[in-house]
């Protein structure tokens, strides 16, 4: 189904489920997805959608600014364009543009490159630190964190998207994980020891939410 908002054509489903509220969401695809109670009709959902036009508009621009930016290839804070070469052997990096061979050796770049840059910069934010025990780092996707501190066995797990992000949040996340060896929550010494080390990371803070 589709209704048109000012110049935008939306694609739109309704789920309904035995819940009392009626919830408005876009996914991955754009695509207006709306929960609705069993007992609410078609029309109604039609008014509703005509009523809250303006929040859902805001949210369709939010949800397309997204796709096109999980569309590019970020790495570091930076986005590139790639070119895809079955004549490529190495991959090379210039200006906005990523060469390689195919998906797999974009995908063992950016494996080896999660590894070389969080040690990089772990040893680097080590030195903020006194008397820091000794961790392993385990690196995964994670759909809600960037970051986790397992202070009972002595380890950090840093998001695999962390690595789309500038070095200078990478090191946020490093320093926040970090300071829960000192602090495990996140109370007044916690944030204390955090600023200590980067006094800006509120700044960082509110960038890592985009």
């Amino acid at each position: 189904m589709k209704f048109k908002l000012n110049d935008y054509i939306i694609d739109y489903e309704v789920i309904r489920k035995d819940n009392k509220n009626l919830y408005f969401r876009f996914d991955e695809n754009c695509k207006l997805i709306i929960t609705a109670p069993k007992y609410i009709t078609d029309m109604e959902i039609k008014k509703l959608i005509s009523k809250n036009s303006s929040a859902i508009l805001k949210m369709y621009e939010d949800s397309l600014e997204k796709s096109i930016r999980d569309s590019k290839f970020w790495y570091l804070g930076k986005s590139y364009e790639v070119v895809f070469d079955n004549r490529v052997t190495n991959l090379t990096i210039s200006d906005d543009l990523i060469t390689c061979h195919d998906e797999d050796m974009l995908n063992k770049f950016y494996s080896e490159e999660c590894q070389r840059v969080f040690n990089e910069e772990i040893e680097i934010c080590k030195k903020c630190f006194n008397k820091l025990p000794e961790f392993r780092l385990r690196i995964r996707k994670m759909r809600t964190r960037w970051g986790v501190c397992n202070t009972r066995d002595k380890i950090i797990t840093l998001n695999s998207e962390l690595l789309k992000k500038d070095v200078s949040l990478i090191d946020y996340v490093i320093i926040h994980e970090m300071a829960h060896f000192y602090e495990a929550n996140h109370g007044k010494k916690f944030w204390a020891i955090v600023e200590m080390a980067i006094p800006d990371y509120k700044e960082r803070r509110k960038k890592l939410k985009y």
